[in-house]
């Protein structure tokens, strides 16, 4: 039991230790921006790191807390999100989290990064069905691309 729980706070750590480093700007304001990749042109934060959506979340705010957020660290700002290339600045927006923090939304889906994505433009979380439904990466016109 001791060995779980230690793993268990070794993911956590790490979880937000990411979501820490990837949350954006020197400012604290995230960007948001568009690559190419397999998938298509698609959302990804200031370091290249891809973004997703998580369907249950609806066009409200997040759902996604605790091992949920430990996994899939939403990315977070302390101001209006910057839109970079090829980003449009129409569709960013926040909404304010359980813990009072803001998340980052685009076209109204909160946006979230996967811990398993380590290098810009991978996608490995494209499709996972957890916590209650599918999360997919979103087009710069803020719509779920649901091809693998």
């Amino acid at each position: 039991m001791k060995v779980f729980g230690s793993l268990a706070v070794a993911a956590l750590v790490a979880a937000v230790a990411a979501a820490i480093a990837l949350a954006g700007t020197e400012s604290g304001r995230a960007k948001v921006e568009v690559r190419q990749t397999p998938l298509g042109r698609i959302l990804v934060g200031a370091r290249g790191n891809t973004l997703y959506d998580f369907p249950p979340d609806g066009r409200g705010p997040s759902t996604c807390y605790g091992a949920c957020a430990a996994l899939w660290p939403p990315l977070l700002t302390t101001g209006k999100p910057i839109a970079g290339p090829g980003a449009r600045p129409s569709l960013l927006g926040t909404a304010r989290r359980k813990d009072g923090k803001l998340e980052v939304t685009y076209n109204r889906h909160p946006l979230y990064y996967f811990v398993s994505d380590r290098r810009p433009g991978q996608t490995t979380g494209q499709g996972l069905d957890q916590f209650g439904g599918p999360w997919w990466v979103l087009s710069p016109a803020g719509r779920e691309i649901h091809h693998a």
